[in-house]
């Protein structure tokens, strides 16, 4: 699911995203998520081999539609207060649908940097809405640099726009490192006689130092 703006739900508090989901589902629907979501909160963590909310993310999808079907699995992650290690058993044994709602909810369940492996498994993956739900506001926060410049060469390899990649602006502006990563790409891709992304240009113009500041007449930064 979207918001208006276009944010997925990695962008989105939970109960705003709920206000928009309760907005968007039929009354069949809308009972299912609230019924799912008072059983997480009322067995919050983990209860024996599996717990009956996660099977309500399996259910997601067939329940709510696929639209809106990330929104229900991260509200029922939410509701459930999964922590990390929590997670990363979601992740691991889920679908592909199951492993992007874990992304998604990253921010919202976890305020440091342990979640991190599941970032970096996905982004190890062919599957780009993987990738890009691995690239929210959680990685933005997290990874870092080296790893950060990475992962926008993958998207760009792969096809992920860069829109997609939370605060990409501002980790690329003025990344002489990264620009030197995505001239030696570009380079390649002309010398194999293939196109280059457009994207590339507009995460490269980023990159470029700011311009010098005026009104300074010596170094030491007195005004002329």
């Amino acid at each position: 699911m979207q918001d208006t703006q276009g944010a997925t739900p990695a962008h989105v508090p939970p109960a705003a995203l709920r206000a928009a989901l309760a907005a968007e589902l039929g009354g069949a629907a809308r009972a299912w998520l609230d019924q799912a979501l008072e059983e997480a909160a009322a067995h919050p963590g983990s209860h024996g081999p599996i717990s009956v909310w996660e099977l309500r993310l399996a259910e997601a999808g067939r329940r709510c539609g696929p639209v809106h079907a990330d929104a229900a699995r991260v509200l029922v992650l939410h509701a459930a207060q999964a922590d990390t290690d929590t997670l990363t058993r979601v992740y691991s044994q889920g679908t592909a649908d199951e492993r992007r709602a874990v992304l998604h909810a990253l921010p919202h369940l976890v305020p440091g940097p342990d979640a991190l492996p599941l970032v970096e498994d996905a982004l190890r993956a062919n599957d780009t809405r993987l990738v890009a739900a691995a690239l929210g506001p959680y990685a933005a926060r997290h990874l870092d640099a080296h790893q950060w410049r990475h992962a926008v060469l993958k998207c760009l390899f792969t096809g992920v726009p860069v829109d997609q990649v939370a605060d990409f602006a501002r980790r690329a502006r003025a990344d002489a490192e990264l620009a030197r990563m995505l001239a030696d790409y570009a380079a390649e891709r002309a010398a194999a006689g293939r196109p280059v992304p457009e994207d590339l240009h507009r995460v490269l113009a980023l990159t470029e130092p700011a311009p010098p500041s005026h009104g300074t007449a010596d170094p030491h930064g007195k005004e002329s």
